[in-house]
């Protein structure tokens, strides 16, 4: 008589060989190292805390040593953002070439072959990727070495699964440039997307297209659940020009205060939503510039 059990265990077996499979892909072979220069450091560092803090900033170390991630479902497992600091035993930048850190954030592919959905940058430039690396291999104090550790990251079976399914690396661009200044939207955009607004406000982070962010379900449109002050989910904010359930009544003062200072025109902006100093004026106003241009979404996000 046959063990009943046997098509189960095929089946999970499988299942493991199938996530095996799509979590691990090849490496990057290419020869980069990233050049310091004239304001490279500085620019490194705004990218970073515009970019990189909200995940990666440890207010308690005051380093950029990672973070328990409250965003991802507990049923997912434990996750915790990397240490980023130039610890040898518990930082990543000082195992990382330069090359293999652009890759990464190129095509989400550590330089063990694993997949890293939530490290995607595909549409970032050339010199943005130069000047994040200067800064990370630099003596500012946010990233000396934190011989530490938040956490280690243990995703549960269910985790692995959905991860395996949900593989899919980005195509390894080298064409990106950075736009002008002078042209608004296409830098609002590209900020849009490289400083990852879409991301929160958006329908859910479950759902987010990397290489064509306006793909993404509900684009700019709010509503996705995040973890808030003390744990409790809030929703993250309708940010399209619809005037009665958007920011369509926003002056450009009023953006640049909500950005820069956590201030709406009327109620005080709650966590995770940060206060974006390190962007420039000029930054925040090209936001402003796209967010504008985009379609007026009606979508009515409840505030607790």
């Amino acid at each position: 008589m046959k063990n009943k059990s046997y098509p189960i265990i095929a089946l999970i077996l499988a299942i493991v060989i199938i996530i095996g499979c799509k979590t691990h892909f090849e490496t990057t072979k290419i020869d980069y190292k990233a050049v310091a220069g004239t304001g490279h450091f500085e620019h490194g560092k705004a990218l970073v805390f515009s970019i990189c803090a909200g995940c990666h900033y440890n207010r308690v170390l005051k380093k950029l040593a990672g973070n328990p991630m409250h965003d991802v479902p507990g049923i997912a497992g434990k996750v915790f953002s990397a240490n980023l600091t130039q610890s040898k035993t518990n930082g990543i930048a000082p195992k990382y070439t330069d090359a293999e850190i652009k890759y990464l954030l190129k095509t989400g592919i550590s330089k063990d072959g694993r997949f890293m959905a939530y490290m995607l940058r595909p549409n970032m430039a050339d010199e943005d990727i130069n000047d994040i690396i200067v800064f990370l291999r630099s003596n500012d104090t946010s990233v000396s070495a934190a011989d530490t550790t938040v956490g280690l990251t243990h995703y549960s079976f269910i985790g692995k699964t959905y991860l395996g399914f949900k593989a899919n690396p980005a195509p390894y661009r080298t064409d990106v440039k950075r736009p002008s200044e002078n042209d608004e939207v296409a830098l609002g955009r590209y900020l849009v997307d490289n400083v990852g607004c879409y991301h929160c406000h958006s329908k859910s982070l479950k759902s987010l297209s990397s290489v064509n962010p306006e793909q993404t379900n509900g684009y700019l449109a709010g509503g996705a659940t995040l973890k808030g002050a003390n744990g409790m989910d809030i929703q993250a904010s309708n940010i399209t020009p619809d005037k009665n359930t958007g920011i369509g009544n926003y002056s450009k003062e009023d953006f640049r205060k909500a950005v820069k200072e956590g201030q709406s025109p009327n109620r005080k902006l709650k966590p995770p939503m940060e206060e974006f100093k390190y962007l420039t004026d000029k930054e925040v106003d090209a936001i402003y510039a796209y967010i504008m241009a985009v379609p007026a979404k009606y979508n009515v996000v409840k505030h607790m």
